[in-house]
């Protein structure tokens, strides 16, 4: 069976089983059926019961499944005309919504699993059921839904199956789901107490002292490589007034993803009393004065570029920035650090001639496989080329793909890499990088995007060698992405278990006895001093609870400290992860240790003196 068949034909053609046995078991006068399509690992279907759908009904709707499928039933595709449709489904309201929505032209389908179940869908299915057999699947989850994703809509249940070829490769997927549960950055993130929500601020998370001090690091990282590679650093207002939005363009294409502050009519007075019967008339998107808080940093770049003239002997120009930006999100998409309504990217604009294009992007490359080499995580790009609505003049856009491609040819060979034809931004094509975690799933983080529109729109101009002046391209480029997705990504590839670099905290001290303070108070001022995070816990606590508590917060290393190594002034040290302990270490060699691997931004510990 080719993956792809089984994808689109069975996992599709178990959704009908799945709907069917539903019907079969809650009674098909209480079950309006609406949805049910394949997705990567099985499939779902919305439905609107009479009752709810639990954990305890699963193994119920699985032996109903299995029941179905050893019928060996038929499976009939026919065509139908409109009229014929909604009297078929003239008891399903959500077929019906859907007949009547398509073009009177339309070719309608249905199938028929049997001769009781039919259902609305193009297909392909499977001829018969008993082709079925050998899948194996498991009822996953249910989860509430709406209609067309539509809040206001009916609320729907939605059950979920995991569906694979055999039973083989659906135990391999669930002990993955297991996995991936113990990795996720949520648990891990509560556990480690590096970052909170509430529901005060839906969508933007509060970072703790623990996890500020590692979103610090990813910063100082990100800003020592761009300031290695001729980057300045720019930060501009957090809201600005719609004017900017309106050059932009982002008024007009994704103000119903912008947090706004609206204006005061006119006639309004700041020292007003208003009642809230009288918000709406005293103030309005429409006034002069209305703001919005930035979904991203593109046109304040475009500003600060345009506060003066410049010389094609000054570009590249590049402005990097990590202001917070904020994007509204509808409640049911944010998915912790994933999907957030606040968050930072290492953002950049740099300002190039046409000539340039090919030189930096590959200097952007350069920096991606630096950073993404650093935390030992592999990526894939993918090249997205001009879309039919595309912006501009056709040439520029030729010899912009054609830059890409050769550095893409360069890096990768030809064939080393995706082309999305026709799905590159209005403004110019792009570069996405796909990183792999621990897992094998992907994430897009990284992405490098060629935009001639915006400069346009912002009358951005330099003057070239001949006098004339002349429009910049704008070079759009993050590798990390949001940080706090690639945070939460990175969380769940290190299980929590960060490198030594990059641990919130990286050595936890732990004195036996109170006699023993002096030393290791002393010992954590030098480690402080030679700027390696330090938690030190004096406190009359026992030992093995001190020792527990670092190890839960999954520190590298944790340092006891007694009699002899007072006398000696050496170190104990626990090493994360193992019973390993490196006995007699003098503190100066231990101090070597950190400094090297916080120099080197190692991935693994150091875990003996001859490997040091």
């Amino acid at each position: 069976m080719e993956k792809e068949e089984f994808l689109q034909v069975y996992r599709h053609s178990l959704a009908h089983i799945l709907a069917k046995a539903v019907i079969e078991i809650y009674g098909k006068e209480n079950v309006q059926y609406a949805i049910g399509p394949q997705i990567d690992d099985g499939a779902y279907y919305d439905f609107v019961l009479n009752k709810s759908i639990s954990p305890d009904d699963f193994k119920t709707i699985e032996d109903k499944m299995r029941e179905i499928i050893k019928r060996r039933e038929d499976w009939t595709r026919k065509e139908v005309s409109k009229e014929e449709a909604l009297e078929i489904f003239k008891d399903q309201k959500f077929k019906t919504e859907l007949i009547q929505d398509l073009p009177e032209d339309e070719t309608i389908t249905v199938y028929y699993t049997g001769e009781d179940y039919v259902d609305l869908c193009r297909g392909p299915h499977v001829a018969n059921s008993q082709e079925l057999m050998n899948c194996s699947y498991q009822v996953k989850s249910v989860s509430a839904a709406y209609w067309r994703g539509d809040e206001k809509r009916d609320h729907m249940q939605r059950v979920y199956i995991y569906a694979f070829p055999d039973k083989n490769q659906l135990k391999a997927h669930l002990a993955m789901i297991k996995e991936a549960m113990e990795r996720d950055h949520k648990k891990i993130g509560k556990d480690l107490d590096l970052f909170m929500f509430n529901e005060t601020a839906p969508g933007m998370a509060y970072w703790l002292p623990r996890g500020w001090r590692m979103y610090q690091e990813l910063l100082k990282f990100s800003r020592e490589i761009q300031e290695k590679h001729g980057y300045t650093e720019i930060s501009a207002p957090l809201i600005n007034n719609k004017k900017l939005w309106l050059i932009s363009g982002h008024w007009a294409h994704y103000v119903n993803n912008m947090f706004m502050v609206p204006g005061i009519t006119d006639g309004t007075k700041a020292e007003d009393t208003i009642s809230s019967d009288e918000t709406a008339a005293r103030f309005s998107l429409e006034a002069e004065d209305t703001m919005a808080a930035k979904p991203m940093n593109c046109p304040n770049a475009m500003m600060a570029y345009k506060r003066t003239n410049h010389s094609y002997k000054e570009l590249p120009i590049r402005y990097s920035e990590y202001d917070v930006l904020h994007r509204k999100e509808k409640s049911g998409q944010m998915n912790g650090l994933f999907r957030v309504q606040e968050f930072r990217q290492d953002d950049d604009h740099t300002f190039v001639t046409e000539e340039q294009i090919k030189s930096e992007i590959n200097d952007v490359m350069n920096i991606a496989d630096e950073i993404y080499g650093t935390f030992g995580i592999t990526y894939r790009a993918e090249f997205s080329t001009r879309p039919d609505d595309f912006m501009g003049d056709i040439e520029v856009w030729n010899k912009a793909e054609a830059a890409l491609k050769e550095i893409l040819d360069d890096k990768y060979g030809e064939g080393g890499y995706e082309i999305n034809a026709g799905d590159g931004a209005f403004y110019g094509p792009k570069i996405d990088l796909q990183i792999k975690d621990a897992l094998g799933r992907e994430w897009q983080c990284g992405t490098m995007q060629l935009d001639f529109q915006l400069p346009h729109n912002f009358e951005l101009t330099y003057q070239d060698k001949d006098g004339t002046m002349k429009q910049p391209v704008v070079i759009h480029r993050a590798i990390y992405g949001s940080l706090e997705r690639f945070i939460g990504i990175i969380t769940e590839h290190f299980k929590g278990a960060f490198p030594f670099w990059l641990s919130p905290y990286q050595v936890g001290i732990v004195p036996i006895r109170e006699e023993h303070n002096e030393y290791a108070t002393k010992i954590a001022n030098e480690l402080t001093a030679n700027h390696v995070r330090v938690e030190l816990d004096t406190s009359d606590s026992n030992m093995k609870e001190k020792i527990k508590k670092f190890k839960n917060y999954k520190d590298p290393y944790i340092l006891v400290i007694g009699d002899k190594e007072a006398a000696e002034g050496t170190v104990s040290i626990n090493v994360r992860g193992s019973n390993k302990q490196i006995q007699n270490v003098p503190f100066k060699k231990f101090v070597e240790m950190c400094n090297k691997m916080n120099l080197e931004r190692s991935l693994e510990l150091i875990q003996s003196l001859d490997k040091e």
